[in-house]
Order: C-alpha cells, then structure tokens, then sequence
C-alpha cells in the first residue's frame, strides 16, 4: 500500500465513510480523479461498482471517455454500469443550466444505482483543489458560514474519500500505477466559473503564496470547526424564540430582537424553507415597524408578519377553505371535529362551557355547514344588541392570522350560528318556548386551536 492509498484509508476511517460488508457505487468518468478514486477503492478491498453517465454533449469526445471508463473498469477487475442522458434537453424542460442538468442526472442515477445494488454508499472523486475552488466560488457569489467550510466528507449517502489529497498527488498516483485517463476538453475552457477560478485565479493567487491551496484549506479545516459552535448556538436561539404548534410554528418578534444577531439568527431559520436574505432583511423591516397582514413566499411556506410574531406555515392551494361538512335535521352527527345531537327541551341542562353551543332546533334553516371566514361575513354575538363583523370579532379577542384563517364557523342557509369555541350568535337562542334542542359540541379540541 503505497503512501497515498494509506493516506485515504485513514481518511476513510476516521470519517467512517464506508464498511466493508455492501458494495460501493463510484463515479467514473475516465478522468484522473475517478480512476484514482476506482483504483484505490479497489486496492484497499472495497467491492465497488463502477457507473459512469454519458450526458451526450462532447460528441465523439464523450464516447471516447465512455471507452475508456469501460477499459479501466475491466484492467481492475470490476463491473461496469453505464447510462445515458440527453442532458440538453432536460436542462431545457427544466429551465436549468446545463451543469445543473448534470448534476442533477448523475446524482439521481448513482442513487438508483446504490437502492439497486443494496451499496453502502456512493463515492465521488472531489479531492482537495475541488474544494478550494469551491470556497472560492462560494466567496465569489456571497455565503454564510457553511459556504466556506467547503465539501463535506459525507452528504448523505454521497462521500467523498479523495478530499484531502491534492490533483498533484492524485497524478502522481496514476504514474506509479501505470493507470491511464482522459481529459475533458471542455476543462481547458473559462466558459464556466469554476474553470475561471481554476485557470485564471488560483494561478494568481499563487504568485501571492505559493502555499495558497494549502492555507485556503486550513481555513476550510478552522471554519468547519467554528460552524460546529456556531450551529449549537444557532440552536439553543431557536428554541427560545421559536414555538411549534403542528405543521405551523412561530417566531416571537420581541425574544428574537434580544439575540446578538437577529438578521444570522433569522436567516438561519428561514433559509431551509426558501426564504432569501432580501426578503430576511425585509421581515426584519416588519419586526421593527409591524405591519399586521403582511406576507412572504418561500418555497413550500409562507410567513406572515403579525403584531407580536412572525407565523410560518405551509403553503396550500387555498388556506380559506375546508371540506363542507353538513347535518341534517333530525340526524345526530360527528365530523370535522364537531358533534351535533338533538335533544328534548323539557329537562335539559345547558352546558356553561365554551365546548358547547345550544340553539333552538325548530328556528334553524338547514342544512347546516361548517365552513370558515369569508370577508363580508357578519353575525350578531349572543348578549349584544345588533351584528357584528366577524373580522371585528377577530380583532378585539386578537387572534393571530393563522388563528383567524383557521377558525371555524358554524352555519345555517342564513346565518352564521356559532364561531366555534368562542362565542355563539343569539340566532335561534334558547327560549321558554323551545321545545327541540340542537347541541353542537366540540369533539376534538384542536378546532378551536
């Protein structure tokens, strides 16, 4: 074993990136990296899988490396699995970049590949320049912390066993064990950024220190370790200022506004469900001016700006609307989360709880529904003389927005009977002359949530 096979075997150790008892799917596209990466896999007693992705976009070129993955794959004795896509046109349906396309294609198949063949893992051949390049990059276009802590050894299933040995030391692999590669032409290209940071601002950044790649990754070394007490602060801030009530959860405006940062803290919350750092620096505008109602997008959640918090909840097609659930007279029911019976007036005890509402059962207009708010709609409260919007009801017992979108209403034909678990209308209210009750009652409390 020579000293770089050794190298990646304690690297492959003490990350525990992969185990001897399943197969490993590797990448392999003819080039330096992945027959260094094939090879030393292959030396060190791992069952690996060779699969290699033509993407259709060199013409001859990529069947030359198709032929050559194929080669090398025999010399060391291991099965070869290939595929192809039309990368072209699939970056063109998905209005992505043809990088993107690739990546993409490439990932999903090797995934398909390691559930096929009960693999361990799927081993990728970045190694040390790759990940300067990518901090670099990363720098380029703007990050947070974990932009410049760079690839990580594992991503999943995805590990990467060549990360801390340079392109020089994988040549120089090659050479001694008499394995041949190909080269990309399109590499030799600054069409692309990464190739101008290769070609163009590393060799600059040398001129300045020829040990630059060597620095930039004890940089990425240091930076990864802060981000570990970074995300454990990050955490214990997210406890205090955050509440979780079933899929929606919330941000208290005011305990967020005393963290040391509340724009890091904030972005660190958002950022996974899609939100951007403009509309970040736009919700904390709102924080320090509330403008009750207002609302941000992000990718499958939506967060409203209310008086003392910032609500986030999944999006839906239309968060207005529920299932009409309807009873008919005479009928005893269960549905939604409510109950409905009907009673004999001689004898019977009104509940004095919130959970209940009675009515007078021969003065409803049935059916009766069960809907939520609509703008317009007005009711007129039990123990107060006239109507009543029922967004005005909303605001004086200050329920938040989620609270008001959420809230049911009970209903007949003509109106609106109970908001349910908090007031009832004096629509068909109990009477001495009432001879039939309705009793609605609250079966799941969440409903009133």
């Amino acid at each position: 074993m020579d000293s770089t096979t050794r190298h990646i075997a304690n690297y492959i150790a003490s990350h525990k990136l992969l185990d001897n008892d399943h197969p490993v799917i590797t990448g392999l596209s003819g080039g330096a990296d992945s027959v260094a990466l094939l090879a030393i896999l292959k030396q060190l007693g791992y069952d690996v899988i060779a699969c290699h992705c033509n993407f259709m976009l060199r013409g001859d070129e990529s069947m030359r490396d198709r032929n050559h993955a194929a080669r090398i794959a025999a010399k060391l004795d291991v099965p070869f699995c290939e595929t192809t896509f039309d990368t072209t046109n699939y970056a063109r349906n998905n209005g992505i970049s043809i990088e993107m396309a690739a990546r993409e294609l490439r990932y999903r198949w090797f995934e398909e590949m390691r559930i096929r063949y009960n693999a361990d893992a799927i081993a990728v051949a970045h190694h040390r320049d790759d990940n300067v390049e990518t901090l670099l990059l990363n720098l380029s276009r703007g990050t947070g912390i974990a932009g410049l802590t760079g690839m990580k050894p594992r991503n999943g299933h995805i590990v990467r066993p060549l990360l801390e040995i340079s392109r020089q030391e994988i040549l120089a692999f090659l050479t001694r064990h008499n394995l041949t590669y190909v080269n990309d032409s399109t590499n030799a290209e600054t069409l692309y950024t990464r190739n101008k940071i290769r070609l163009e601002v590393l060799p600059l950044l040398r001129t300045l220190n020829p040990a630059v790649d060597e620095s930039i990754e004890r940089t990425i070394n240091n930076l990864a370790e802060s981000e570990k007490i970074y995300r454990y602060a990050i955490g214990q801030l997210q406890e205090k200022v955050c509440h979780t009530k079933g899929d929606t959860f919330s941000i208290d405006i005011a305990q967020l506004q005393t963290t040391p940062s509340p724009e890091a803290l904030l972005f660190e919350i958002l950022a996974p469900y899609g939100f951007n750092a403009s509309q970040i620096t736009d919700i904390l505008v709102c924080c320090d001016s509330p403008q009750p109602g207002k609302i941000f997008i992000g990718t499958d959640r939506r967060l409203i700006c209310d008086r003392k918090t910032l609500i986030v909840s999944r999006l839906t097609e239309n968060t207005t609307e529920l299932p009409v659930a309807t009873w008919d007279k005479g009928e005893t029911h269960n549905a939604a989360g409510i109950s409905i019976s009907y009673h004999p007036a001689e004898g019977f005890v009104i509940p004095r709880s919130p959970l209940y509402a009675c009515f007078d059962a021969d003065r409803l207009h049935y059916p009766l529904t069960l809907r939520h708010w609509r703008k317009g709609d007005t009711f007129a409260p039990f123990g107060m003389r006239g109507r009543k919007k029922i967004s005005d009801f909303f605001s004086d017992n200050k329920m938040s927005i989620i609270e008001k979108e959420e809230q049911l209403l009970l209903c007949d034909t003509t109106e609106i009977l109970w908001v349910v678990g908090r007031r009832a209308a004096s629509t068909a209210r109990i009477t001495p002359h009432t001879r039939h009750i309705l009793l609605v009652s609250i079966a799941n409390d969440d409903v009133h949530k």
